[in-house]
């Protein structure tokens, strides 16, 4: 299944983060090529080793850590993506991408990087349900982002709502599709 391509895997500060981890082992097994950036408040939830063992890549944490090549890390990264999922995403994750926000690592890395974009967000139903946040949603579709999910179910906030991050396996099968669906259309 494996065509190793190139994908960033954006990690934001839902308690879904943890789900990144499973997210991250399946697509390096899948044969792909894995690079993690995390938000500060993801390493809250997640320490950073879980996916730099799991990608065997660095992960990425801010912009200034010292590059391993002379052109800006998140410019590379963002050159080398086939692919950049956001998973989870969190309210505030999309808000900082529709305003075209870059003051961080992942935002920034987003803004710059021109592969196709899949957003998985993870949040508490009255969030997900804000006319900001659906704002932002309907912006960032019109820029030509997919989404998956959310799901509905229990919210580790103890609701009972929409706003649960889509299943792995789903999140990786949207991912081969969309993988699929790019390779065509360069062919």
């Amino acid at each position: 299944m494996g065509s190793q391509a190139t994908i960033l895997v954006g990690v934001t500060g839902s308690i879904a983060a943890y789900k990144a981890a499973d997210l991250v082992s399946k697509l390096v097994k899948a044969g792909h090529a894995i690079h993690v950036i995390m938000t500060r408040e993801a390493t809250e939830l997640v320490a950073p080793l879980t996916f730099a063992t799991l990608s065997r890549n660095p992960v990425t944490l801010n912009l200034f850590e010292e590059p391993a090549e002379w052109k800006p890390q998140h410019i590379s990264l963002a050159d080398a993506a086939d692919l950049m999922v956001i998973a989870p995403a969190t309210a505030n994750a999309m808000a900082k991408l529709a305003l075209g926000l870059a003051d961080d690592a992942l935002s920034s890395i987003a803004l710059a990087c021109q592969a196709p974009l899949l957003i998985a967000p993870a949040m508490n139903g009255k969030m997900w349900l804000h006319p900001a946040t659906q704002q932002n949603v309907a912006t960032l579709k019109e820029r030509g982002a997919q989404f998956i999910g959310p799901e509905a179910g229990m919210l580790a906030c103890g609701y009972e709502g929409l706003g649960r991050l889509w299943n792995v396996d789903g999140i990786v099968a949207e991912i081969e599709r969309l993988l699929k669906q790019k390779k065509k259309q360069t062919t």
